[in-house]
């Protein structure tokens, strides 16, 4: 079974899957936000079709650790999937995970247009990685 990380913004969501095993985390695709609660649908199709266990949705959290207005959407959110779903979702600190993944593509020289395109999923596999690792060094 796999976990699902999701990097949720106003227009877009990033989406990254760990593989079977919940070593690594790989970005899967940018869901767009059209209009309100489109993106449950894709969200939904995507658990089912690669048996996820449980999500991750990303908490940016101010540099002092508190939770801003952002971070209460960003929690809504996470509550919206555990109702709907019926599923396991954690939230995850995810400062930084978007500046991480800019600044990856800027050294990698990806031009801003294509930047735009794959920021998003970049995160969402950014931030599942970390969650990723925070469970690998629990079992150890």
């Amino acid at each position: 079974m796999r976990i699902m990380g999701l990097d949720y913004g106003d227009k877009r969501i990033g989406v990254a899957m760990s593989d079977l095993f919940g070593w690594t985390a790989q970005g899967v695709e940018v869901i767009e936000r059209k209009k309100e609660g489109d993106y449950l649908d894709r969200i939904r199709e995507l658990v089912r079709e690669h048996e996820v266990e449980s999500i991750v949705v990303g908490l940016p959290k101010n540099m002092n650790g508190t939770i801003g207005p952002r971070g209460e959407i960003c929690m809504a959110f996470a509550e919206e999937l555990r109702q709907t779903l019926s599923m396991p979702v954690h939230l995850w600190d995810e400062r930084l995970t978007t500046v991480a993944a800019q600044r990856t593509l800027l050294e990698a020289d990806v031009s801003r247009r294509k930047r735009k395109l794959v920021v998003d999923k970049m995160a969402a596999a950014i931030l599942l990685q970390n969650y990723l690792d925070s469970r690998q060094n629990e079992r150890l």
